[in-house]
């Protein structure tokens, strides 16, 4: 099943109370200022893609504010305008290094939930310190999210899961990995992202992994 061309957002919307430029953020912002609801829980995606995990949480928790943070500009653009024509005014794409996003504005205890769907695996040993399920991450995940927060991993390659539910033991304290169930879907776009609706059209197999910070957090 081949991937489809993406589509040019709609020049006319207005995606700027939406999208954000990670070069262009000063020393200073804070996610909290950004939202209407300011002290909402905060739930962060690592790689949106096309964002259909953060047009369905957005709608599904209006009560949560939600960032999602995307390296390829097109696609950062493409998600955020999904959220503007839904005026999700609780959802933020941020174009650029999530992992800087992380070290540098996110932070101690500050974050509800964590989402890594589907990374791009590297697949050739000498790109493996590539992933971004690596243990400076990691650490960065353990130290952001707030004691009962979460760290959502699924992926469809079941080396990487295994690989990263060993890194996750051996150098976090999150406790887990807690079974996650694949739920029938209700409609076409009934999947937590459209990479997950491919593999299951094509009755490939998604592994799914979830941890949760201790009491006394990181």
């Amino acid at each position: 099943m081949g991937r489809r061309a993406l589509r040019k957002p709609d020049p006319s919307l207005d995606i700027s109370r939406h999208y954000r430029e990670l070069r262009e953020l000063g020393e200073d912002w804070r996610a909290a200022d950004w939202f209407p609801r300011g002290t909402a829980p905060l739930e962060v995606e690592m790689g949106s893609g096309k964002g259909l995990f953060l047009r369905r949480a957005t709608r599904a928790l209006p009560e949560h504010n939600f960032i999602g943070l995307e390296i390829a500009g097109r696609y950062a653009r493409f998600a955020a305008a999904q959220l503007a024509r839904a005026a999700s005014n609780n959802g933020l794409v941020i174009h650029g290094d999530g992992l800087r996003f992380f070290q540098l504005w996110l932070p101690d205890r500050s974050v509800r939930a964590v989402h890594v769907y589907f990374p791009d695996p590297w697949w050739k040993q000498r790109h493996r310190k590539r992933r971004v399920m690596n243990e400076a991450f990691l650490a960065d995940v353990e130290r952001t999210l707030e004691p009962g927060g979460q760290l959502h991993f699924w992926t469809d390659v079941e080396e990487y899961f295994r690989d990263t539910l060993e890194l996750i033991a051996a150098r976090t304290g999150l406790q887990g990995p807690l079974a996650v169930e694949q739920l029938p879907a209700d409609h076409d776009l009934d999947y937590r992202t459209h990479f997950e609706r491919r593999k299951r059209l094509l009755g490939l197999p998604v592994y799914r992994s979830q941890f949760v910070q201790g009491e006394r957090g990181a």
